[in-house]
């Protein structure tokens, strides 16, 4: 292995056992020379590649982001209608509230830790920019009024942000159930022309 093969292999191990601590544990409650111990390298090691607990965790936040933004991105691409691009890749984002390896870190000690307009910048450069690009598309074939898209996202990102996060808190299988068909109600108002058609579950 080379010198920057094994720098990698020690950002890599560190970052992953970053992760799980931080998951399992929250922020406040990892101790950064355990995670070094964990990850088999020493506390100097971890300093040098992060500078410190904070920054460690924001390495995590990013790459825990740019991964719920892939799967966001991954379940609107494997349906071929817009519209339905649309509903899957809000539901994957409800999702996440409901997982303990993203919701704990990105949701419930990302905005309190990094700050709230890192953390929001953070969301706007990974899934806020796939819905946005979603609205814009929607907007452009005539499924949604023309209408600027810009407010239109932050609004819907908002809210899925606020929603994500009480599932992160109190959520389960039966309430992001409820919340993804919410959901599919407040999006159906933004269609022109005929309603979607019905939702199982809904009146």
């Amino acid at each position: 292995m080379t010198r920057v093969e094994q720098r990698e292999a020690t950002r890599r191990a560190l970052l992953a056992e970053g992760r799980r601590r931080f998951a399992a544990d929250g922020y406040h409650d990892v101790v950064l020379s355990e995670v070094a111990q964990g990850a088999g390298v020493t506390k100097g090691a971890a300093y040098h590649h992060f500078g410190s607990k904070l920054g460690l965790f924001r390495a995590v936040v990013a790459e825990v982001q740019e991964e719920l933004g892939e799967r966001v991105a991954a379940e609107a691409d494997a349906r071929a209608d817009l519209w339905e691009q649309l509903r899957a890749g809000c539901r994957a984002f409800l999702a996440a509230g409901t997982d303990p390896s993203v919701s704990r870190i990105l949701l419930v000690d990302g905005p309190t830790v990094l700050g709230w307009d890192e953390w929001r910048a953070m969301d706007e450069a990974s899934s806020g920019r796939h819905l946005e690009e979603a609205l814009a598309s929607l907007v452009g074939a005539g499924v949604i009024e023309e209408q600027p898209v810009e407010p239109l996202a932050r609004l819907l990102s908002g809210a899925m942000n606020e929603t994500a996060l009480w599932l992160a808190r109190t959520g389960d299988e039966e309430t992001l159930e409820q919340a993804a068909l919410a959901l599919d109600r407040v999006l159906g108002g933004l269609r022109t022309g005929d309603r979607p058609e019905a939702v199982p579950g809904t009146p």
